[in-house]
């Protein structure tokens, strides 16, 4: 599942399949970002272990760029979980810095976690987003997500709906849901 570092943007940031060992990083830029939402070390330590090996069920990506004291700074992580391929994929994370927003950076996470769910063989790719993120929605909407429904009270600090976002990848195959036969 893992992917060569790539270059996102003319000026050098790199993406690069997150490692067990970025845990750390990642959970603080998660109480940054998210405060009481946050995704613990513990949680980010099992969705590394997920995601690597051959058993791997979804897949990390991060986005950093040299620091100036040399050693790289993170500038963005996202996930997704594929399952078996045999159906819709979840978008689990994105989050960009707040210093690096309006680089690509989301989107080339996306982008990249699309394809590679794609190449598993998923149908579509859904997520959540909070009802009051526009920014977001926006985002999601400009790489061919759609709105199809609410989550209410899905999100908990604060209390807020989720809206939720689906982008179709495949049409599928085989018979649709029942009463959608053509008599």
């Amino acid at each position: 599942m893992s992917a060569p570092s790539t270059v996102v943007g003319a000026d050098g940031p790199v993406l690069r399949p997150a490692r067990p060992d970025d845990a750390a990083e990642l959970a603080h830029l998660e109480s940054e970002l998210f405060g009481g939402e946050a995704w613990s070390q513990a949680l980010l330590d099992g969705e590394l272990d997920a995601a690597a090996g051959p058993g791997a069920d979804r897949a990390y990506v991060v986005v950093e760029e040299p620091g100036d004291g040399g050693g790289p700074v993170v500038l963005g992580y996202a996930g997704a979980w594929f399952g078996d391929g045999r159906g819709s994929a979840d978008l689990l994370t994105i989050a960009t810095v707040p210093t690096a927003r309006r680089r690509g950076i989301a989107s080339a996470m996306l982008e990249h976690l699309v394809a590679l769910v794609g190449g598993q063989g998923c149908e579509d790719v859904l997520l959540e987003v909070r009802a009051s993120n526009v920014g977001a929605q926006r985002l999601y909407a400009a790489h061919g997500f759609e709105g199809i429904g609410t989550r209410r009270r899905y999100y908990l600090a604060p209390v807020e709906d989720a809206l939720v976002m689906r982008r179709v990848l495949r049409v599928p195959s085989g018979p649709g849901p029942v009463g959608s036969e053509v008599v």
